[in-house]
């Protein structure tokens, strides 16, 4: 194969990969107040990174569910509350 072509098929299996990671986004939520302290998903107002929070259950962190899960978790929102 030459230059151009790979180049042309990493170009379509990179948007491939982007089309099926924002479908299955679509297939979950995140959901506040239920993560392990060291266990949330990505930031929130508290912090920079995965893994970063320091408490369990803290409002303010969420791991991601699938969807409709987190209303049947006592304690779980599927937003982060107002101020820190």
């Amino acid at each position: 194969m030459n230059k151009i072509s790979v180049l042309v098929l990493a170009a379509i299996a990179s948007a491939t990969a982007v089309r099926a990671s924002a479908a299955d986004s679509d297939k979950y939520e995140a959901c506040y107040g239920i993560a392990k302290a060291g266990q949330n998903d990505c930031k929130s107002s508290t912090h920079v990174c995965a893994g970063k929070g320091t408490m369990d259950r803290d409002p303010h962190t969420f791991i991601d569910l699938p969807q409709g899960t987190c209303d049947k978790i006592a304690g779980g929102a599927k937003s982060e509350p107002a101020g820190k």
